[in-house]
């Protein structure tokens, strides 16, 4: 029951697109995870996925649309919903999803994190 400082979290982190985690609740985590650039496109057969943007602004690439997420911001990737994060500039997040959920979807790749360190 300690207190978490995110931005002291993230500022741990020196990599892109490789989350950390910095907490849990039942079975989902809380990640931490800086990100440039674009990942790869995925979905989640089962699990939704929430984007909350801490610093910096999160392109949200689907099939027919795009999302834009500021600092303050979050958005629900449903599970099954094919998507793209992109951050032409660095932008810092944290991630609310279940401890099973691979970031690559069902996809495995170089950017696969199949086991994840603890902040």
């Amino acid at each position: 029951m300690d207190t978490v400082n995110i931005a002291a979290k993230l500022a741990q982190i020196g990599d892109h697109w490789n989350p950390r985690i910095i907490g849990e609740v039942n079975d989902f985590q809380v990640k931490a995870v800086k990100l440039r650039g674009a990942f790869d496109w995925h979905h989640h057969v089962e699990e939704d996925e929430l984007f909350l943007v801490v610093k910096g602004t999160l392109t949200m690439n689907f099939r027919d649309r795009t999302a834009t997420v500021g600092p303050g911001e979050f958005i629900v990737v449903p599970h099954g919903v094919e998507h793209q994060p992109v951050a032409e500039q660095e932008v810092e997040i944290l991630l609310f999803e279940r401890a099973t959920t691979l970031n690559t979807g069902t996809e495995r790749t170089a950017r696969t994190r199949e086991q994840l360190e603890r902040l």
